[in-house]
């Protein structure tokens, strides 16, 4: 479990958790609504160097966005609660890019094997609780990475 105390923890988090991303990387977010999910994208995302704005693409569904060196897609599948529609979700998870997922339970059978899954809990207003769940090896690296930062 990873303790955050505030804001500035959550982007230093974001920030050590980009520097183990790779092209194709999939990270899943969970957690209740106003959790930090969307906050934790647009940290991951800054520090992937998007420029622009990032906001929740829940109307969208997919947002995708031009990095530095790596694309980001951002996902939000709440909508997709009662669907078993694929949005082509494979092209996005192939793609040179880091993929962020919110409400990824919705799109279960779409997902790919491999993946860093984190739960976000809410401690109180400013606190929140990480745990990190990693399914391959790759991911398996970067949890034991991030959790002993």
């Amino acid at each position: 479990m990873i303790k955050i105390k505030n804001l500035k923890d959550m982007q230093q988090f974001a920030n050590h958790l980009v520097s183990f991303l790779k092209a194709k990387d999939v990270i899943l977010l969970d957690g209740n609504l106003g959790a930090g999910k969307t906050t934790l994208s647009q940290f991951i995302g800054r520090e992937l160097g998007v420029k622009r704005t990032i906001n929740s693409p829940t109307f969208n569904i997919i947002k995708s966005y031009k990095g530095d060196s790596l694309n980001f897609h951002h996902m939000d599948c709440y909508r997709l609660e009662d669907s078993d529609e694929d949005l082509g979700f494979d092209e996005y998870f192939n793609d040179n890019a880091v993929t962020v997922i919110e409400w990824s339970q919705f799109i279960e059978p779409f997902l790919p094997e491999d993946f860093l899954k984190i739960s976000i809990d809410v401690v109180n207003e400013d606190e929140r609780m990480i745990s990190l769940s990693a399914h391959g090896e790759h991911y398996l690296a970067v949890k034991e990475a991030l959790d002993r930062v």
